[in-house]
């Protein structure tokens, strides 16, 4: 075989690397494909999620503490919430709310029973309920403080296992336990800033309970008695420890006998029921008077009068003034019933020892023959019920509370009467005006009678009961009382002060028991009112 040449050899394997370096410098080169990271806000959200669920799920399986309060046993826990306060849960009865403080956690205590022994000594010997106050304080305070300890010990638990299972890595477990202890003692701190103590004299209630008004006290002595919070919440547990020793039926409220409960109806429209719950309300509360400041009727007919006989039975003195919906007619049927005392074109009357003053509305709706006054027509009666109260004053007999329909007219009395009662909005509202007069705006007794229905929800129905000083003869406390509409079955009562009946506020002269023939001095401002929009005259 012949030999290749060494020269021709070298010469294809120099080729050949050749081609081989051109395929390879021709051939795409790998790339690293990086896994992308997730955005820096996306992580800090995903850790806030773990954060918030792992602490809320920490205080909900470990965070309740049992602690004895009095005679009570109960549970405290801490929920989170976007408004704050506490909540008492006192089963069957019902509830109270507490407007205490404004956090991201409410404090919810549920009272779950009661010592036998105990709660019947304490009501069999009422001499021991004075050092009740103590016992309660100190309660309390200690059951908060382990609250507070098994709240942290539970929220870095349950973030912190949370984060474990989530992320897998003890360092980001711990950090999310570390930022939920840090974002409970923020919550700690500013439950703790805001904390208000005087909120236990302003409940609301709900459930069986807004049926047992005695539970906080009657006005006398929540404006009398200094020791805020230790008094009335010892009070509180007393009277619950006294409503569950009643088997049978609820206790009616003792009101204090020097003063003067008004009912404050309004807007009834033709809604039978109304009555039956005046009555009650009459009955629980012992009310010396009721007000109605109109729209009793919806179309003033002579058809609907026999709609108005069941007055004549609520045994109580019944002050009415004509709203838009009620005619002349209407007006002259109650004229005839001995426990009604209407009021017209600014006529003054002493009625339970309070002097009212009040003019009917000017206009009346159902008749579309005649073209509405609108806000002017109002303005001008309000003109002509102040000209009346200057007049009462100038003679030594000044009105105590003024009565209208329409607040547009009502506002015209500013400066002249103390209080002045209105309706026709359908919702309730306190303001306190620019010279001083405070207007209580009543919703509708009547749920909004046949326009109940029109809305997505039915109206409430709802009233007031007013606590008036038998001396002073000035308003001390209120309490507003909410009852489901149409089909609906709930009820609530809150309960208000005005500013200047809180504890520890300036006695302004206005409650010297001798009312002088000059001009009322200016009350403070509520701390709960607001300016209510004014409707149109004769929508409602």
């Amino acid at each position: 075989m012949a030999s290749v040449p060494v020269a021709a050899l070298n010469r294809l394997r120099r080729a050949q690397r050749a081609l081989t370096h051109r395929y390879r410098a021709r051939r795409p080169r790998p790339t690293l494909e990086l896994v992308p990271q997730p955005h820096p806000w996306s992580r800090a959200l995903g850790l806030i999620t773990v954060v918030l669920v792992g602490a809320w799920l920490g205080l909900l399986v470990v965070g309740d503490v049992r602690a004895q309060v009095g005679p009570m046993n109960t549970t405290m826990t801490l929920r989170p919430s976007l408004t704050g306060g506490t909540k008492i849960n006192i089963s069957p009865l019902g509830a109270l709310s507490l407007d205490s403080h404004h956090a991201p956690v409410r404090l919810d205590v549920n009272v779950d029973q009661l010592d036998p022994e105990r709660s019947q000594a304490l009501v069999d010997h009422p001499e021991r309920i004075s050092g009740l106050q103590d016992e309660v304080a100190h309660d309390v305070e200690h059951g908060t403080l382990d609250l507070a300890v098994r709240s942290c010990t539970a929220v870095v638990l349950g973030a912190t296992t949370l984060g474990l299972a989530v992320y897998r890595r003890p360092r980001r477990a711990l950090t999310a336990g570390g930022l939920a202890l840090t974002l409970l003692a923020a919550s700690g701190a500013t439950a703790y800033a805001t904390w208000n103590p005087k909120s236990i004299l302003e409940p609301k209630f709900s459930g069986l309970l807004s049926s047992a008004p005695s539970v906080v006290g009657n006005a006398r002595s929540i404006v009398t008695e200094f020791d805020v919070y230790q008094q009335e919440l010892a009070r509180l547990v007393t009277n619950v420890t006294k409503l569950y020793d009643v088997t049978s039926t609820l206790p009616a409220y003792q009101p204090d006998p020097t003063t003067i409960r008004v009912l404050h109806v309004s807007d009834i429209h033709l809604n039978p029921a109304s009555w039956k719950i005046i009555a009650s309300l009459v009955q629980q509360y012992e009310v010396n008077v009721i007000v109605d400041t109109g729209d009793t009727m919806d179309h003033g007919t002579a058809a609907e009068n026999g709609f108005l006989d069941p007055i004549a039975d609520l045994g109580v003195p019944y002050v009415w003034v004509r709203g838009n919906h009620d005619s002349l007619v209407t007006q002259r049927y109650l004229q005839r019933m001995k426990n009604v005392h209407v009021l017209d074109e600014g006529r003054a009357e002493t009625v339970a020892g309070v002097r009212f003053a009040g003019i009917g509305d000017p206009q009346f709706t159902p008749d579309r023959s005649v073209a509405p006054g609108g806000n002017a027509a109002e303005e001008l009666a309000g003109d002509q019920l102040a000209s009346s109260l200057r007049d009462q004053r100038a003679a030594s007999t000044p009105v105590d509370i003024a009565l209208v329909h329409e607040p547009s007219a009502a506002r015209q009395t500013d400066g002249e009467v103390p209080l002045v009662l209105a309706g026709h909005l359908h919702h309730e509202g306190t303001e306190v005006m620019k010279h001083g007069t405070r207007l209580r705006i009543e919703g509708s007794t009547g749920g909004s009678g046949l326009r109940a229905v029109e809305g997505k929800y039915p109206d409430p129905i709802e009233a007031s009961i007013l606590y008036i000083d038998r001396d002073t003869r000035r308003l001390q406390a209120w309490d507003e009382i909410r009852l489901g509409g149409l089909g609906l079955t709930t009820a609530e009562v809150s309960r208000h002060l005005p500013k200047e009946n809180l504890p520890g506020a300036p006695q302004s002269p206005s409650q010297s028991p001798s009312p002088s023939p000059s001009p009322p001095p200016s009350p403070s401002p509520s701390p709960a009112s607001e300016a209510p929009e004014e409707a149109p005259s004769g929508t409602p």
